[in-house]
């Protein structure tokens, strides 16, 4: 029942934009029809996935495949853990387009945006169904070409389209890679079906080999420091649901494909786990210090996917020790919390990315410095933006905080064991503690330059709260995201049954439950939350009227908005502390003589690898090979020139020069 739960929703999903294609390109009904389907597979496919992670069986369903033999689709516990974030965001993310990009107002590409959709989703869910190597690569093509498509929905734009080729070259490399990857696969095993490898069936070369291709091919999709670099670009420039989904979900197919894959192969050396917590270590931290640096909401949101992307490869890379250390403690408490922080960041940079669109949709900018004031006018979005913020700073009573707790617990229990383990502790705990203040002090920058203070550059009367179509994915979402910040122990019996088939046997008495008191942490979350609203009742009941004064008076007679702390004078110091890594551009203003003109202040951080790297790479490629535009003057008879040499020196490869030459040398 799961699997045909499952497989009916991905249908569904994949047709879901079909009927307005053959609709007009301003009716609505297309849109309302799609949206329909999609929520019918979304809630269908949900329905499917926690009938496989309740389930105490795996269904494999056979397909046949003339070209690459048969290909295996199941669903086990691990794939269904994997399909909730998929079903509910793409549900969510349909539900959320009425409001945000209805059809009638862009008629040059909704239809687009509606078809794409739902065969990324599709795609999602065949690759997370996989067995087979064949059918895993159909699926992650699927999503990537129709990822590509819903990038540059808003293709009329240069920097989208620009941001679109960038993905594009990226996700086929990543291709390409796992093309090899399962070449290497085929010639070790002898098949494409993904089964686990048995000990001392390929050498450890081979396993190296597996290792690194593996790494790259995911880790490209999965956004890893230093393969990032399409990542900001295209989360800032698609619609605002596509980046929840980008982020919230297509990121964690790279991540999934990641502990699939490593898990199907034995005896890992302990430099693999080592060198993915160090990967998730720098992305971790790096990720957030670019994000300080910013000055586009959603670019800020999308280096903060690269910052918890490298707290789940933390995770991952504790249970990796764990495999090679035989310590079944560490490999539960690092998968757990690898695991757990997919779904909480699935949640909350989701939340954040819908409340970011809202905020767009009002003011018609996303640049930070440019708003100010929105709480009073958008108190809905307002709210769920504090949400979202409070649970990806990792703080109590929010779910970030126990995703990150677990992975802590892990790092801590590492350090009486010399080696590799106590290493893992003293790179990993110190830099998990500095990732999460330095993720508090700037969405202190984001929330208080976006809805506190006073509006700057736009007009506060255009500003409105979002329709119900638009709240209602932000508040599920936020609803997720304090049930499992406040009942942890709901989730602990769903984490054991996705970590069942991958754990070693003998460890059926490490269970989450049994290494962390998750009951405790949640009834510590209930008592602060508690506290905090007798808190507010008690100022409530004071019934004081406050004495209303503009924001940042400073005794000031005439404040304007002018007088405010900007998101960048906010975090100056702490770019400047990271000055080193960052190397921000900065134009002062140029002041000059008694009446100078008008001047401003700005700045500007480029991206570690695509900015300083890719790009001035790029630039000296292309100009040395511009000396080919010399051989393409556009006349057809330098082209049948060009042919005739081709056919002539592919001609000469048939003559027999290898006994011409020995019969002259005999001479």
């Amino acid at each position: 029942m799961a699997l045909t739960l499952i497989l009916i929703a991905t249908l569904l999903a994949a047709g879901s934009g079909l009927p307005g294609v053959f609709l007009g390109r301003s009716s609505r009904w297309g849109q309302r029809v799609a949206v329909g389907l999609m929520a019918s597979g979304a809630l269908a496919g949900l329905a499917g996935a926690c009938l496989g992670l309740t389930s105490a069986q795996d269904r494999i369903v056979v397909f046949p495949w003339p070209a690459m033999g048969d290909s295996l689709i199941g669903v086990d516990a691990l794939s269904a853990f994997f399909l909730v974030p998929i079903f509910l965001m793409g549900g969510l993310g349909s539900l959320y387009s009425l409001g945000y990009w209805p059809q009638d107002q862009h008629p040059e590409n909704g239809r687009k945006l509606q078809l794409f959709w739902g065969l990324m989703v599709a795609g999602m869910a065949l690759l997370v169904l996989a067995r087979q190597a064949m059918a895993f690569l159909l699926g992650w093509e699927v999503m990537a070409l129709s990822a590509f498509f819903l990038v540059s929905t808003e293709d009329h734009r240069e920097e989208c389209r620009q941001v679109g080729w960038v993905y594009l070259v990226s996700t086929h490399l990543g291709t390409l890679t796992l093309f090899g990857l399962f070449s290497l696969w085929r010639w070790a095993t002898g098949s494409y079906a993904l089964l686990p490898l048995a000990s001392e069936a390929v050498g450890l070369g081979v396993l190296n080999g597996l290792f690194f291709l593996a790494l790259l091919g995911f880790g490209l999709k999965a956004g890893m420091m230093p393969l990032h670099f399409w990542l900001p670009g295209a989360h800032a420039n698609a619609p605002s649901q596509v980046s929840a989904m980008l982020s919230g979900v297509v990121l964690k197919m790279g991540v999934y494909g990641l502990v699939r894959f490593l898990f199907l192969l034995p005896d890992p050396p302990g430099a693999w786990g080592g060198l993915i917590l160090v990967l998730g270590a720098i992305s971790g931290l790096l990720g957030v210090v670019f994000a300080i640096g910013q000055h586009d909401l959603k670019r800020l949101l999308a280096y903060h996917s690269v910052e918890n992307i490298g707290i789940i490869l933390m995770g991952l890379g504790l249970a990796m020790l764990g495999r090679s250390a035989h310590r079944p403690e560490w490999i539960v408490l690092g998968l757990a919390g690898c695991l757990l922080h997919v779904w909480n960041h699935s949640f909350f940079k989701s939340l954040l990315f819908l409340c970011a669109g809202s905020v767009v949709q009002a003011t018609h900018t996303q640049e930070i410095d440019r708003l100010g004031g929105l709480a009073k006018r958008m108190p809905w979005t307002a709210g769920l933006f504090l949400v979202g913020a409070v649970a990806i700073c990792g703080l109590p009573p929010l779910n970030g905080f126990v995703s990150e707790l677990l992975v802590y617990l892990g790092l801590f229990r590492t350090i009486t064991v010399p080696g590799a383990g106590g290493s893992a502790a003293v790179i990993g705990a110190p830099v998990l503690a500095m990732i999460g203040a330095l993720a508090v002090a700037c969405f202190v920058k984001v929330y208080g330059a976006v809805f506190l203070g006073t509006p700057r550059d736009h007009d506060p009367a255009q500003a409105h709260e979002a329709p119900l179509s638009m709240r209602a994915p932000m508040l599920v979402l936020a609803a997720c995201c304090a049930l499992i910040g406040l009942a942890p122990g709901l989730v602990a019996p769903v984490l054991d049954r996705a970590m069942a088939g991958l754990l070693p046997p003998g460890s059926a008495p490490f269970s989450v439950a049994s290494l962390v008191p998750l009951d405790t942490v949640g009834a510590m979350s209930l008592a602060l939350v508690a506290f905090a609203g007798v808190l507010a009742l008690a100022f409530t009941a004071r019934g004081r009227a406050a004495r209303r004064v503009g924001t940042w008076d400073c005794g000031y007679a005439l404040p304007t908005s002018r007088m405010q702390y900007t998101a960048a004078s906010f975090a100056q110091i702490i770019v400047t502390m990271f000055a080193w890594v960052l190397r921000p551009r900065v134009h002062p203003p140029g002041i000059e003589g008694p009446f100078p003109r008008a001047a401003g202040m700005h700045s500007h951080v480029d991206d570690l690898v695509l900015d300083r790297v890719l790009a001035p790479v790029g630039r000296c490629v292309a100009r040395w090979c511009d000396w080919i535009h010399q051989l393409q003057q556009g006349l057809t008879q330098h082209y049948v020139l060009y042919i005739l040499i081709a056919v002539v020196l592919m001609l000469s490869t048939l003559l027999p020069i290898d006994g011409f030459l020995s019969r002259l040398f005999a001479r």
